[in-house]
């Protein structure tokens, strides 16, 4: 059905590009991963609609970022209106992906696309690929309202997403003190030991997150900022 959709689709087309199409959708990982990247390497916009759509369902993480690498390949001005429409899909892994591959392309268009509602997103894999994409494409002095957005979200979830947000805030540099200095406040002691590793993060990169957090709880524990 899928070959004849697209053949429909693309009736002219020569069989190297037809059987480039079909193996993306191989149910051989290696047999994709290629396909990826040959599509990649000689990038043909004829190839991006389906490189969006296998975005949103490959199964494999090597497979789907060389899916985004060959996204990448192609002009943002295809990519980027496709990439920004797959944000509004009732699929997690089609916004995570698509959020993922548009900080790849770093096109700053897509900024009004990175919504509030994205970063704050119930999927934390979806709110990661938000956060990460968000300081790529913020435009200068919109650092500070981002941070504002970002801050909301400390305490969220295990290691791995606090460690995301962590990262993303950081790299918003001196515009997130304020608003870290006054979640370091907060009634709930999970978010003021997340703010407090940040800050730490801040001042002392090379630090690292475990012993930032571990810190954090320390002085939380004794029931102090400083």
């Amino acid at each position: 059905m899928v070959e004849e959709v697209v053949s429909m689709a693309m009736p002219d087309e020569d069989p190297n590009t037809m059987r480039a199409l079909r193996a993306l959708e191989n149910e051989d990982q290696s047999v994709r991963l290629r396909a990826a990247l040959a599509v990649g390497t000689n990038p043909d916009p004829r190839f991006v609609d389906k490189l969006i759509e296998r975005c949103a369902i490959e199964p494999e993480f090597l497979v789907r970022d060389m899916l985004t690498w060959a996204l990448t390949r192609h002009s943002s001005a295809m990519t980027v209106p496709q990439l920004i429409g797959e944000l509004r899909s009732p699929r997690a892994q089609a916004r995570s992906q698509a959020l993922h591959t548009l900080s790849k392309v770093g096109d700053r268009q897509a900024w009004p696309a990175i919504t509030r509602e994205l970063l704050t997103d119930a999927d934390d894999e979806v709110a990661r690929a938000a956060w990460r994409a968000a300081v790529v494409l913020v435009p200068e002095g919109e650092e500070s309202g981002l941070a504002a957005v970002l801050v909301t979200q400390l305490g969220r979830g295990g290691r791995e997403a606090q460690l995301s947000l962590s990262r993303a805030l950081v790299a918003l540099g001196e515009a997130i003190t304020p608003v870290l200095q006054t979640a370091k406040t907060d009634p709930e002691p999970r978010v003021r030991r997340h703010a407090i590793a940040t800050e730490g993060l801040l001042l002392d990169p090379d630090a690292g997150f475990e012993y930032a957090i571990e810190e954090a709880k320390r002085i939380v524990a004794l029931g102090t900022n400083g």
